[in-house]
């Protein structure tokens, strides 16, 4: 047997470290199905209680989900079947909380089959009779104009449903934008504990594709590094909610603007010594998302550590994260959060522009929306959102900052994960602090100067 050098070895348990975090396929059912059995008997009703919701009816089709429906399915069911209607029915005061399917099947463990289609040969009957059996104070379903998420219900559906309801029903009907969201954007206690391990894989694998592993100078494209982060995912047995970037900043005449950053940015390009990466990556796992931002200097052959300039620029962008994340107070809208933190940023004469998003079921998540990259002014509907607890957000930003030897300006992009709580916010599992350098020094190894 070929003795096997110390370096493979360590290759070998760093990978094999890693992909052990990720669970098969079906004890990652297990855990989505526990999951939702506790966020449908104990999160669920506190919400109704407090949104004022007592009906909840979702209503939605196959191939054509509801965005809130798909996380209330089980980890079998890839989509909905047929017509699924679900009706969730809270009266705290006779203590009585039902989960009902107005579908031939339960739905789940958690939710349960109640269509007597013997008495009520057509779907909506049954969910008439259901309705006028509870006699609810209001029926919210899913509509909304800011929020895609909760605007699930389409045409068709409320047409064919709000012709059978009674007249009586019919006027109860209000939107469950507030109730949508909320079930959304609230984190569970043991979700946050699995969000760790999340964004623990999303660092490691953006730390090893800005290494020397994947990129060789002078050889190794944008593209490659792309495909090699969607091919690590893929191999791990994990998915993604967006397509990874790989962008670079150098020292040439090109000004690297926002425009560049979405939506213009070259197709392929070489990556050479002296290039400043960017990466946006996330991965899908157990119904979550992440959404991660972060940079990495390619070393020239006489430098052992990122010019200081470019560390100055790094550290006037993680300055820009604590500002905003100082911010964080209940209650208050994103709105009031990008004012506030602008203006604080201008005054430490930073070049800041915020464009913060929750993160959960969705990576582009509902809730309370911090700018966004073409609206540094405000955002109207989400941002006008107010703030809860128990919620988690996407930390993107850019600062701005010259860089003297090159003649113009870098935007250091970063992203990272966070949770608000009544103990404040904190990053779920940190954030970067030092720019990636590309190769790592090794101590041992001598460098040349000039």
């Amino acid at each position: 047997m070929r003795k096997q050098s110390p370096l493979f070895l360590l290759l070998f348990i760093s990978f094999f470290s890693l992909k052990a975090q990720v669970l098969p396929l079906r004890d990652q059912a297990r855990v989505i199905d526990e999951l939702l059995t506790e966020r449908l008997d104990s999160l669920l009703p506190v919400l109704m209680e407090k949104t004022g919701i007592d009906m909840w009816v979702l209503i939605t089709r196959e191939y054509n989900e509801d965005p809130v429906i798909k996380t209330m399915l089980p980890s079998t069911w890839l989509s909905a079947r047929r017509r699924t209607i679900l009706v969730f029915y809270n009266n705290p005061v006779k203590k009585q909380y039902e989960k009902l399917a107005i579908a031939r099947y339960n739905v789940g463990k958690s939710i349960k089959a109640s269509w007597d289609m013997q008495k009520f040969p057509d779907q909506w009957d049954a969910l008439a009779d259901i309705i006028n059996s509870r006699n609810p104070k209001k029926i919210a379903l899913n509509y909304s104009a800011d929020f895609g998420h909760a605007d699930g219900l389409d045409y068709t559906e409320y047409k064919q449903f709000t012709e059978k309801l009674p007249a009586a029903q019919k006027v109860k009907i209000v939107p469950a934008e507030k109730l949508a969201v909320a079930w959304l954007e609230t984190r569970t206690a043991r979700e946050m504990e699995i969000y760790s391990q999340l964004i623990d894989i999303s660092h490691k694998i953006i730390e090893e594709g800005f290494s020397e592993k994947v990129i060789t100078p002078g050889i190794t494209t944008t593209e490659d590094v792309v495909w090699w982060f969607r091919q690590k995912i893929s191999d791990m047995g994990l998915s993604t909610w967006f397509h990874p970037t790989v962008d670079i900043q150098r020292n040439d005449p090109q000004n690297f603007e926002h425009l560049r950053s979405f939506s213009n940015r070259p197709e392929e390009q070489v990556i050479m010594t002296g290039d400043l990466l960017h990466c946006d990556f996330g991965i899908t796992y157990l119904r979550l998302n992440t959404d991660v931002q972060e940079h990495a200097y390619v070393l020239k052959y006489d430098e052992t550590s990122a010019p200081e300039s470019i560390r100055k620029a790094f550290a006037n962008a993680n300055r820009l994260q604590d500002i905003l994340t100082s911010q964080f107070k209940e209650g208050k809208t994103g709105n009031q959060f990008l004012a506030d933190a602008l203006a604080q940023a201008k005054k430490e004469n930073i070049q800041p522009s915020i464009y913060t998003h929750p993160i959960g079921f969705h990576g582009h998540a509902a809730g309370t929306t911090i700018g966004m990259w073409d609206m540094q002014n405000g955002v109207p509907g989400t941002g006008d959102y107010p703030l809860h607890y128990n919620t988690a957000y996407s930390i993107e930003l850019n600062a701005a900052t010259d860089i003297p030897e090159w003649k113009k300006s870098v935007r250091i992009m970063l992203e990272e994960d966070g949770y608000f709580d009544e103990q404040g916010f904190r990053y779920i599992h940190g954030r970067q602090k030092e720019i990636y350098l590309i190769p790592r020094i090794n101590p041992n190894m001598e460098t040349v100067i000039k």
